[in-house]
């Protein structure tokens, strides 16, 4: 199976998706046009429904697919949407997946109110559910996406950012919805808690995987391979995994002239950052981190009965860290 392959990698789990994205479209369907149009653009900027995939594939890795995954796995896709629509509005940024952000389009109160409206729909979804544990669980998730959002807001123009601080922020801002996805897929499917807490450790290791590469992308990505707005992290003064390293362990002639960049914001500050860090080592000690996390991700699975959804969520440890997109 190549890593790259996504659609291969979604082969076991094709009917049950599309099943997602049905519940997706008629749980927001509005009386409203003017909210069902702005539903039908966010609806046209959801990527590789990453996170529907891992709840399903989860799942069948743990056991048999229940009536209640589609359905959680719509839940969590509504939760990923809300704060993607939520990020563009605190980043400024003006595209998505080569298309205009809602922002962009309609402005930064409609975004929030769109992502809200994401948001509130997506626990009227959960109590389809018999069980309220899904939604407990959903909704401790919400809470520390929306921590580790205001962590990484108070940490803004923190030049002095370490390690630690960031693996906190991204493990509860992204990484936090994929480890919930991928427990949450286990238990459903009938996994003991010991099971299920296998899967939240794979997600975890995974989400923080993915987002680093998101991270080293915003640096020497190609915005028309990337489909998203480029950069932001340096103009709004977040620093990532190479920047800290470089910050810390370049020739103090270039930490200097990196501070300084950062520190003065000028509109030509992203350019010359990127020109600065993207020939580092910096760019490959975090690739180096993330390829780590990826075999963390892939032991934490060691042991379990190999089945075609269980070597497709270890293809897909992969795919996250050498997607270009």
């Amino acid at each position: 199976m190549q890593a790259t392959d996504l659609r291969h990698i979604s082969e076991s789990v094709l009917a049950q998706l599309a099943e997602v994205d049905a519940i997706f479209k008629e749980e927001l369907i509005s009386d409203l046009s003017c909210v069902n149009d702005l539903v039908d653009h966010v609806g046209r900027l959801r990527g590789k429904m990453l996170r529907p995939l891992l709840v399903l594939l989860s799942g069948q890795a743990a056991g048999e697919l229940t009536p209640h995954h589609p359905t959680i796995a719509a839940v969590v896709e509504m939760v990923h949407m809300a704060t993607l629509v939520h990020d563009d509005v605190l980043d400024e940024a003006d595209l998505r997946r080569n298309g205009a952000t809602i922002n962009r389009l309609r402005g930064n109160e409609a975004a929030v109110m769109l992502g809200d409206y994401l948001i509130s729909h997506s626990y009227h979804l959960c109590s389809r559910l018999r069980s309220q544990h899904a939604a407990r669980v959903i909704a401790r998730t919400t809470n520390q996406l929306c921590e580790g959002e205001l962590l990484q807001l108070h940490n803004r123009g923190n030049l002095d950012l370490d390690e630690e601080i960031y693996l906190t922020i991204i493990s509860r801002k992204t990484a936090s919805l994929i480890a919930a996805s991928c427990y949450l897929g286990a238990q459903m499917a009938g996994a003991d808690e010991a099971t299920a807490k296998r899967f939240e450790k794979y997600g975890l290791s995974l989400g923080i995987a993915f987002q680093i590469q998101d991270d080293v992308l915003d640096l020497i990505g190609d915005v028309r391979s990337v489909g998203k707005t480029l950069g932001i992290d340096v103009e709004k003064c977040k620093l990532t995994l190479p920047l800290i390293h470089f910050l810390r362990n370049a020739p103090e002639e270039h930490q200097a002239l990196c501070r300084s960049l950062l520190a003065a914001n000028e509109p030509s500050t992203a350019d010359r950052v990127k020109k600065l860090v993207a020939p580092s080592d910096s760019i490959t000690y975090a690739r180096d981190r993330a390829l780590r996390l990826v075999e963390r991700a892939k032991q934490s699975l060691d042991g379990l009965p190999m089945n075609d959804a269980l070597a497709a969520l270890l293809a897909l440890a992969d795919f996250a860290i050498e997607r270009a997109v």
